[in-house]
């Protein structure tokens, strides 16, 4: 198990992304390359899971969601429904705070062609239990994308044939209540397979059951 809730800056466990991670080092040294920290408040009442940080995204800036275009959804969605406030100005200096909120990534370094093996997963899972249980104020938990669901079905002990994925479906777990979403990804809402409105429907859902749990 882990003892920390994030990875050491030069985390070896992983020795496919820790060579993807040197060569980006490499070649961009001015860039974050490393595990990609959680961001937001230790009380938070919502932990948002993505899938690992993007190689021009989170790998740059160091902050979940910063610098590509799924963060321009996301944070925008957060300030939307009070889970966020400030300017998101795709940089881990603009400004803005999560409310009740953290972000966090299944995989926290980036893989090649953002597609993490199973052994990578499963590695890193370690980090997303703690970071769970570090919340001790949680309710709610939204999945973004398969993968996000199965860490977190995996890291509460629980089955996946009792937990299927799907958009807009949810799952009582042990404590919060589970969320699901299509990972708001350009690809996904470039193809339609999801849309600003079918996004938001997931979080209006997230922002009333927690008023209705406050």
């Amino acid at each position: 198990m882990a003892t920390t809730l994030d990875p050491p800056r030069n985390c070896k466990l992983c020795p496919r992304l820790v060579a993807y991670r040197l060569s980006s080092r490499h070649d961009n040294p001015d860039w974050h390359n490393a595990p990609v920290p959680s961001f937001g408040p230790v009380t938070a009442k919502l932990l948002i899971v993505g899938l690992a940080p993007g190689l021009k995204g989170a790998n740059r800036t160091g902050r979940p969601f910063t610098g590509d275009y799924a963060g321009d959804l996301l944070y925008s969605t957060l300030i939307k429904f009070g889970f966020a406030r400030g300017v998101f100005d795709a940089r881990p200096d603009d400004g803005l705070t999560l409310i009740d909120a953290q972000i966090t990534n299944a995989v926290r370094c980036v893989p090649p062609e953002n597609k993490p093996t199973p052994a990578e997963i499963r590695t890193c899972r370690p980090y997303l239990e703690k970071t769970i249980d570090s919340l001790k104020g949680l309710h709610a938990i939204v999945a973004l994308g398969r993968i996000a669901h199965d860490a977190v079905i995996k890291s509460f002990g629980e089955t996946l044939s009792a937990h299927p994925f799907a958009h807009g479906a949810t799952h009582e777990l042990d404590g919060p209540m589970l969320f699901d979403s299509y990972h708001c990804s350009r690809y996904n809402t470039n193809t339609g397979v999801l849309t600003n409105a079918m996004f938001e429907a997931v979080f209006a859902s997230v922002r009333a059951y927690i008023d209705r749990n406050a």
